[in-house]
């Protein structure tokens, strides 16, 4: 390269002014993308709008909790009370080891796409749906509790039938029976004081897995409630719930 002369500058072309000019603003901009870069897209049920990790509070914690109900540990019930205490964080943990993301049990980014495309736009998990948690009416109705309660018991339960499902390999579950209403009840000769009426059980019949497999592995997914094949009446069915406190009954199967 020729030395410039004292008192002179070397002439820089055009063109490379302006790559260099070009390639700065490239990088600037890319830079504050970065900085930027927009959340999850919103999902038809429920956007998070924040990180959660252990001491946030809010609905959003709550919501997270009613998704991660099937992980906690086991025969253990997740509280739905929007706190994100350390019950909630090992939720989350299983949850993300479940499906292979990073477990450090803070709900971030990856934890809500997957969630997000684990549900669909009414809320309810991939591979469950209200119609199947209610063969008694469409509204909810004449139950124990409120028809906007039952129906978000349900919903619970279809979260940890939906965990349930996938720690058996994701194979179908088919559910038999879910909320009914007082007259439903008595229709099909159920307790007076049954689970089903608050909208907050669910019958399984036998498919790819039989009724003792679907009895042991619902210990791990939240459920106080277990009843199945031995205990009178639930030869032909495997009756999950989740009641105040544990009551597991399923002789043939060695629970109880």
């Amino acid at each position: 390269m020729r030395t410039p002369r004292p008192g002179r500058t070397l002439a820089v072309p055009l063109r490379l002014v302006l790559a260099v000019t070009l390639l700065a603003a490239t990088v600037l901009t890319g830079t504050a993308a970065a900085a930027t870069a927009p959340r999850p897209a919103a999902d038809g049920c429920y956007t998070w709008q924040r990180d959660l990790a252990e001491g946030a509070t809010g609905e959003d914690v709550r919501q997270l909790q009613v998704r991660v109900a099937g992980y906690p540990a086991p025969g253990e019930v997740i509280a739905m009370d929007g706190d994100f205490g350390p019950a909630t964080k090992a939720a989350v943990v299983r949850f993300q080891k479940a499906y292979g993301l990073t477990a450090g049990g803070k709900a971030d980014g990856p934890t809500y796409e997957k969630i997000y495309a684990l549900q669909d736009d009414d809320c309810s998990p991939a591979h469950f749906t209200f119609s199947e948690l209610n063969d008694c009416n469409s509204d909810w109705s004449g139950g124990a509790v409120s028809a906007a309660q039952a129906k978000s018991s349900a919903l619970r339960t279809m979260w940890k039938l939906e965990a349930l499902r996938h720690a058996l390999g994701d194979k179908p579950i088919t559910v038999t029976s879910g909320f009914r209403s007082k007259a439903c009840n008595d229709q099909v000769g159920g307790a007076p004081s049954s689970r089903h009426l608050y909208g907050d059980a669910a019958d399984l019949g036998a498919g790819p897995h039989s009724l003792c497999t679907l009895a042991k592995a619902a210990r791990d997914r939240g459920f106080h409630g277990i009843l199945g094949p031995g205990y009178p009446g639930h030869d032909d069915h495997t009756h999950l719930d989740h009641r105040a406190s544990r009551f597991w009954s399923a002789p043939t199967c060695g629970i109880g």
